[in-house]
């Protein structure tokens, strides 16, 4: 709704992750440093792990995108509690290979033909697994087993590890001890500082090709990178909302205020809500707790998101009346060419 009236070419801040809004924060350099070392020696295991939204998944299709797309075979597998065979069974499917109703053996045999025949075009074969972070040790091992596959020395499949942080510590376990001697590159992403997600938001709007409008206050990106902690993904969320919010009131600049406004209305939703207390309401309260200290909670919580309701209501009736317009128009034009063609 509001690329138009701020002229850009696309949403900046969409959630799923595309390539061309990388960008190269003082972490993530590092990370493709050790990612094209990983590469570079063509085997083994790469390892990235970072906080729920830190950019790992961009990070790798933005290495993806650097390599030469027609010598390039990569699948990726968000990994769930498989055990060993379904493990199989979703790389096969991954690469679009037969994997119904086979058994292990024949999944293997599959496999290790098409690696092959992969290596043998010339072509890179790369296996993206997200959320590692679940994998089963007899997942692992599977995957380890992966690379045993060779050709004349060389490995036919290399496969990146994407984890949250808790994976850095699932690997030190002594079921990973076979895993850990297979990695050749890891790192670690950690949040955008203050100074990155001023360049992070400025870099995202530039790419759909902000002239500037709307201009942002000093205090707005310190009040943002306060309320994400330097996290992309809520860095995003936080900013499409604003930039909606701006749409709505017909705002060309944002300071604190207004960001402050946009967080207010975000804590009362559920993606933003903190589950550990901060509700307001006690079902278990200890002796001598305060009930009316409780009831002015929950009456709190209620005046919030009755405000939030209340600024929702005028969205959804911009958004109506913009979309009937254009059907209008559309239907206008329509009738012209009619009337033009008739005569």
């Amino acid at each position: 709704m509001y690329e138009d009236y701020y002229r850009f070419s696309a949403k900046p801040f969409q959630l799923n992750p595309d390539p061309r809004f990388f960008f190269g924060s003082k972490g993530h350099k590092r990370a493709m440093a050790y990612l094209d070392y990983g590469l570079s020696l063509g085997e083994g295991f790469i390892v990235i792990t970072g906080e729920v939204g830190a950019g790992k998944t961009t990070l790798v299709r933005n290495l993806f995108r650097q390599l030469e797309a027609h010598n390039l075979v990569a699948a990726q597998l968000v990994s769930t509690q498989l055990d060993a065979e379904d493990t199989l069974r979703s790389v096969a499917a991954s690469f679009g290979l037969e994997h119904e109703g086979l058994t292990k053996s024949a999944l293997l045999k599959n496999l290790e033909d098409f690696l092959t025949a992969a290596t043998r075009q010339g072509k890179r074969a790369l296996l993206v697994v997200d959320e590692a972070q679940n994998l089963t040790p007899r997942a692992v091992e599977e995957l380890r087993m992966l690379s045993n596959f060779q050709n004349d020395d060389r490995s036919l499949i290399q496969t990146f590890l994407l984890g949250q942080p808790e994976f850095r510590g699932i690997l030190q376990s002594p079921d990973m001890q076979q895993l850990r001697q297979r990695v050749v590159a890891s790192y670690h992403l950690g949040p955008l500082d203050m100074d990155e997600t001023r360049g992070y938001i400025e870099h995202r709007l530039r790419t759909v090709g902000w002239q500037g409008t709307p201009s942002f206050e000093d205090e707005a990106f310190a009040v943002l990178h306060r309320f994400t902690g330097g996290i992309p993904r809520r860095l995003n969320t936080t900013c499409d909302r604003l930039l909606l919010f701006g749409f709505l009131e017909e705002k060309s600049h944002f300071g604190e205020q207004e960001v402050n406004e946009v967080i207010t209305d975000l804590k009362t939703e559920v993606a933003h809500q903190d589950f550990h207390g901060a509700t307001g309401i006690n079902h278990h309260a200890p002796e001598g707790s305060s009930l009316n200290g409780d009831a002015a909670l929950l009456t709190q919580r209620i005046e919030q998101v009755e405000r939030s309701v209340n600024r929702i209501l005028p969205i959804v009736r911009k958004i109506l009346y913009t979309v009937s317009e254009r059907n209008t128009a559309t239907e206008d034009g329509t009738a012209s060419e009619h009337r033009d063609a008739a005569h």
